[in-house]
């Protein structure tokens, strides 16, 4: 290519290690700070031999990091120098911080040159916190339990659900890994925004009770609960004797060591009783998770 003016002279120019020359020896290593180094070809370097400079091809060739003279050296003999001059318009390796985005060519970023946690494959997409997630968006969670047996209550008795629970495998499975449940208490696969529900279905024997029933939540792994959803039911003379409650709460699930829900009644009284059944969902207890915390 023809240039109008002084022609371009950027490269990779590197000069050698001092070499000590061997009395018989033709071929020696070339080296930068001590590691081997390989130019493009002879017509890329200066040899300097005695202080006379050296014809490429004709004096001297290169092989990958060896240079050879083209007869043996002799005591006396002084390799001056050598230079590598690179590839002409060969920038060799960029300095840090001094490639511009506006120098990157388009496209130039492939997949495999990301170093973001999570998997990178068709279905997902880069996050700004620089994590692989599932495109879409969409609902990642959903499980539900049920109670399979009733539950009588004994003189106005209080206390958690923690027997007779069970997945719910009629016409649904859950969707993602599903809750763990503990004896009653129930932890999260994962973080993020859940809304946990708590419907109850019951009887009333007598004519005038009620039964209040809670969600209750702790984080700091079962320590202390607090109430996140509260409800009751009764009837009185002339009502129907069955009810039904439903509870919701929206939990921030930020550790899933620490944070768990279990669910509680209160003043069951003999005469009344929390319906549950294997067959439907009757008592149950939905989570979903809605987002990221």
């Amino acid at each position: 290519m023809a240039y109008i003016g002084k022609t371009p002279v950027i490269g990779n120019f590197q000069k050698c290690d001092s070499i000590a020359v061997v009395n018989g020896q033709a071929a020696y290593t070339l080296q930068v700070g001590g590691t081997n180094v390989s130019p493009q070809s002879e017509n890329h370097m200066l040899v300097s031999l005695n202080g006379i400079l050296q014809a490429p091809v004709d004096s001297f060739t290169v092989s990958g990091s060896t240079l050879t003279f083209a007869s043996n050296l002799i005591t006396g003999d002084v390799i001056d120098f050598v230079m590598i001059l690179g590839n002409v318009l060969d920038l060799g390796v960029p300095s840090d911080n001094t490639v511009s985005t506006a120098k990157l060519q388009d496209s130039s970023v492939s997949l495999a040159k990301l170093t973001a946690t999570g998997t990178k494959d068709a279905t997902t997409f880069l996050r700004g916190d620089n994590t692989f997630a599932e495109a879409g968006g969409g609902i990642t969670e959903v499980d539900m339990f049920r109670l399979t047996a009733g539950i009588t209550g004994s003189g106005g008795s209080s206390g958690d659900i923690t027997s007779n629970l069970e997945r719910v495998d009629t016409y649904f499975d859950k969707i993602g890994t599903g809750m763990t449940n503990t004896s009653g208490v129930f932890t999260f696969p994962s973080t993020g925004i859940y809304l946990v529900r708590y419907t109850i279905f019951c009887i009333f024997e007598n004519t005038t009770e009620n039964i209040n029933f809670q969600i209750k939540y702790s984080s700091d792994n079962g320590s202390t609960y607090n109430d996140a959803a509260f409800s009751g039911v009764g009837t009185t003379s002339g009502w129907t004797p069955f009810g039904q409650a439903t509870l919701e709460a929206i939990l921030d699930i930020t550790d899933t060591s620490n944070d768990e829900v279990k669910f509680s009644y209160g003043s069951l009284s003999p005469t009344s009783q929390m319906y549950g059944s294997t067959n439907n969902n009757q008592t149950c207890f939905t989570f979903i998770r809605l987002g990221d915390t």
